[in-house]
């Protein structure tokens, strides 16, 4: 099932105050950006991040699965739980890069 606006704007809102938040409809599910970092990735209503080191240990008890078909696995988020979903997403932010610009044809 896909994920609704109405899910995406209670993501946002249970991570507010933690930078610049927007998120943008891709292949039919959501990444969510922070401060212009792909962040999290919404497929299917469930939240997942990137198994990155900066927060293995902050995920160690934390599902994992895969967002898509052919994806590797990435943890999977409890957004209902806002103090550790921005404690996650603010050591994921420091780490991970600007998107690099397309170049215009």
């Amino acid at each position: 099932m896909a994920t609704s606006v109405e899910y995406m704007e209670y993501i946002c809102d249970q991570i507010r105050g933690i930078g610049d938040i927007r998120y943008k409809k891709m292949f039919g599910e959501y990444m969510l950006y922070v401060n212009d970092k792909p962040i999290l990735l919404v497929c299917d209503s469930t939240v997942y991040v990137k198994c990155l080191d900066c927060i293995a240990e902050q995920m160690k008890n934390e599902q994992t699965g895969i967002p898509y078909t052919g994806s590797k696995a990435h943890y999977i988020l409890d957004i209902d739980n806002k103090d550790f979903s921005k404690d996650v997403i603010l050591s994921l932010e420091k780490v991970i890069p600007l998107p690099k610009p397309r170049k215009k044809i």
